[in-house]
């Protein structure tokens, strides 16, 4: 198969709809950490960056001449936050699963420090980091968001999704008991989904129009004959 740029701004639009269903379908970890199903649910979470960090380039590169410089702001934004979240979650199901018996203290705290209900003992410059990471998310967001909007290229709905999906995640994250935490990831999978969609249809149907005009015009002389 040939590498063409439309085929890797589809994969990029295709990828970013696979991180918004992972984002917005797992839920919180209440599980054993040596467990099966614990290690594969905490995989997934680090998927999520991977995939994300796929869909926000392609997404970027479709529209970054439209976007200026509050494109370029919030896709560096996003892509330090979501460098720094594969790191933290990367921890959980390989390194977790490790120090149950010889430090249950870290474990428990490293998972209510990503579940968002507090830490019973300090993690040093991890909780730092992690408070940092959550503000590039909310900035990022909010600047990619508006700059989508405002280029006019994807589908203006759900530019301004994403744009207000990292405040109300951040606010909706500090007011909702642990239970009810899976709502905030709600609005940013469904504007990934919807954009990354955008993005694989997009052109998948430039493709077929490219290709039904290079019939029509092959047409042509044998109708002149």
């Amino acid at each position: 198969m040939k590498v063409t740029t439309p085929r890797l701004v589809r994969f990029a639009g295709l990828s970013a709809m696979v991180a918004g269903i992972i984002f917005a379908a797992i839920q919180p970890v209440n599980l054993p950490v040596n467990s099966s199903l614990f290690i594969i649910i905490t995989s997934l979470k680090t998927s999520i960056s991977i995939f994300a960090l796929l869909g926000i380039t392609g997404l970027y590169a479709r529209q970054v001449e439209e976007t200026g410089w509050k494109g370029l702001a919030g896709y560096l934004l996003l892509t330090i936050y979501y460098a720094v979240q594969m790191c933290i979650s990367f921890i959980e199901p390989t390194v977790l699963p490790l120090l149950t018996t010889t430090a249950p203290t870290f474990v428990e705290s490293a998972l209510q420090l990503s579940n968002g209900t507090g830490a019973p003992t300090s993690l040093g410059s991890l909780t730092t980091v992690y408070s940092l990471a959550s503000i590039l998310y909310v900035l990022g967001s909010l600047l990619f968001g508006i700059a989508m909007f405002r280029a006019r290229i994807l589908p203006r709905g759900a530019a301004a999704l994403f744009a207000v999906s990292g405040p109300l995640a951040g606010t909706m994250f500090t007011l909702l008991p642990y239970q009810l935490v899976q709502l905030t990831s709600i609005p940013i999978g469904a504007a990934m989904v919807w954009l990354g969609y955008a993005l694989f249809s997009e052109r998948r149907e430039k493709l077929s129009a490219s290709v039904l005009a290079q019939g029509i015009v092959s047409q042509e002389p044998s109708k002149a004959v």
